[in-house]
């Protein structure tokens, strides 16, 4: 013979307070030291947002890297991978009593990107504006389409 068990309705409904501590506890986004950045590498460090796109016949890639400087920045292309590597330092040492809190820290990071194409990377162009890096890569000759036209006998 089976139990018969008291059924409250409001008992399965979650709080907008449970909600959205759930929401923020299951977030893939985290403080690294170079701002709020949604992923993380398996070696601990951070990777930066990056957006690639096709533009007049270019690959182009932008990069947040916000607090970094140009010099900091390492870019090569091996084959049909793009690697973005860069370090920054915290060079300021304060000493104004107990810490509560210091979220800015030196750091390191890399990012191999798979292009979609082969690309010319000795035209490669990098531009570095307001923690942004863009990145035109130039296609490949034998990657762009060719018009054939067809001759009528």
């Amino acid at each position: 013979m089976a139990n018969l068990v008291r059924w409250e309705p409001f008992e399965d409904v979650m709080t907008l307070r449970d909600a959205m501590s759930q929401l923020f506890d299951e977030s893939l986004v985290r403080r690294g030291p170079f701002g709020l950045w949604p992923f993380r590498s398996q070696e601990g460090g951070d990777l930066p947002a990056v957006d690639m796109y096709e533009e007049d016949g270019d690959v182009m890639v932008k990069a947040s890297l916000p607090g970094l400087k140009p010099e900091e920045v390492d870019i090569t292309i091996t084959g049909t991978t793009l690697h973005i590597r860069g370090e920054t330092k915290d060079e300021t040492e304060e000493k104004r009593g107990d810490y509560y809190y210091k979220e800015r820290s030196c750091g390191a990071f890399e990012r191999s990107l798979d292009l979609p194409v082969e690309v010319k990377a000795d035209e490669a162009q990098a531009t570095f504006e307001n923690g942004v890096l863009t990145l035109k890569l130039p296609k490949a000759e034998q990657v762009k389409a060719k018009q054939i036209k067809i001759q009528a006998k």
